[in-house]
């Protein structure tokens, strides 16, 4: 595995250089370079197995790459020097490192037999050390902030989707992250539920939160990103602000893409 073990001199966020990952002889990431700054929230979209789900999975550390290198705040993600070279992190460590970052999923996969107050209580208890007291209070003040406060003793299966993933983004925040990835946090929504955590994550964004988020919502993007990635075949084809891109696409592939979304 060629990893490249000097960070970024600027050290933004998130850094991905010359990212690898295949599936037996399926390429699905292809060398990528992405950079994210600071309080940047970019959009990766684009069809279906161009690798966006890998890519933050592979940021999340959910799946190994096999080359290059993922530096999150200017520190090298699941390896370390060791002798004037570099070895893979024990399991410990790199579920130290992805705590930094939050991880919203398609499926909600929040805990059934936990009310929503606990679902969120859980992590900071369990795996950060807080009081459950602490723990409580901030748990109460995300529920309002996604605007389920009253569904706090509810149980997951009785809240609608869209309300179950308002909780699990609560959930992510609740670990104090440093920044978020979502894949596809609506995609597993009826339509009518999906403007409503929309709404979360824009706040987030207007929070500033870092945010590198993989969507098949063209506008959402359009209005919440500020900069989108366009992906196909495991590459970055196209990438820039968002409003930029996504009215002006210089690639005939984004074009391409473009028109087929919108005439579905």
């Amino acid at each position: 595995m060629n990893q490249t073990s000097s960070p970024p001199t600027a050290a933004p966020a998130i850094v991905l250089r010359a990212v690898r990952k295949s599936f037996g002889s399926t390429v699905v990431l292809d060398g990528i370079d992405l950079t994210v700054a600071e309080r940047e929230v970019v959009a990766l979209i684009g069809p279906s197995g161009s690798g966006k789900s890998t890519l933050v999975r592979c940021v999340h550390q959910l799946m190994p790459i096999d080359g290059g290198s993922i530096h999150v705040h200017g520190e090298l993600q699941g390896y370390e020097q060791h002798g004037g070279a570099l070895r893979a992190l024990g399991e410990n460590a790199i579920a130290a490192q992805r705590q930094r970052i939050g991880m919203v999923f398609q499926q909600f996969n929040l805990f059934p037999h936990m009310s929503v107050l606990r679902n969120v209580m859980e992590g900071p208890v369990q795996v950060l050390g807080d009081t459950p007291d602490h723990a409580r209070q901030q748990a109460e003040q995300l529920l309002d902030r996604v605007g389920l406060l009253a569904k706090r003793d509810a149980y997951p299966r009785q809240l609608s989707g869209g309300q179950q993933q308002r909780v699990a983004i609560a959930r992510a925040l609740a670990m104090r992250p440093q920044a978020m990835l979502f894949d596809e946090p609506t995609s597993a929504l009826d339509p009518e539920l999906v403007g409503e955590v929309l709404a979360v994550v824009q706040d987030l964004a207007r929070q500033g939160m870092t945010m590198l988020i993989v969507t098949h919502e063209i506008a959402f993007a359009r209005d919440v990103a500020d900069r989108v990635v366009f992906m196909e075949s495991g590459r970055l084809v196209e990438q820039g602000p968002a409003r930029q891109v996504l009215s002006q696409p210089t690639t005939e592939r984004l074009r391409s893409f473009l028109s087929r979304v919108n005439a579905a």
